[in-house]
């Protein structure tokens, strides 16, 4: 039975040896960029600049009904596509995940109520009509 306790003792020191040293995250956080805060792609509809993806910002366009599709480009291209029916309202969310040199901006349709409900704290940041 000594040797098991021996050895568990062991690996319990070895773990908390190797634990990590230095400054907390709470005091570290403020010296963190914003993830994605340079990062403002063109949006593109049907390949026509319509405006920037910028963070907490929105901007609309009004277009005909039809089939559409909306473009981002950072390190990657990202394109959604959507039909658009007469007197309809599509929302497009914004988001920004992890790449290897920048973050990759894509767009995602949501519902209406969805849309409309986030879009309250945002900020107008113009865009071609």
């Amino acid at each position: 039975m000594r040797p098991i306790r021996l050895l568990a003792a062991t690996l319990l020191v070895a773990a908390l040896s190797a634990c990590a040293t230095g400054i907390g995250y709470t005091e570290y956080q403020p010296k963190i960029p914003a993830l994605g805060a340079a990062i403002r792609p063109d949006v593109l509809l049907n390949n026509d600049k319509v405006g920037e993806a910028i963070a907490h910002g929105f901007f609309y366009v009004d277009r005909s009904p039809g089939n559409y599709e909306v473009t981002t480009t950072t390190e990657v291209k990202r394109t959604l596509s959507l039909v658009l029916e007469k007197g309809q309202t599509r929302y497009v969310r914004f988001s920004i995940s992890l790449g290897f040199f920048a973050g990759h901006v894509y767009g995602e349709l949501v519902e209406p109520d969805v849309g409309l409900a986030e879009i309250q704290d945002c900020k107008y940041t113009g865009g071609k009509e």
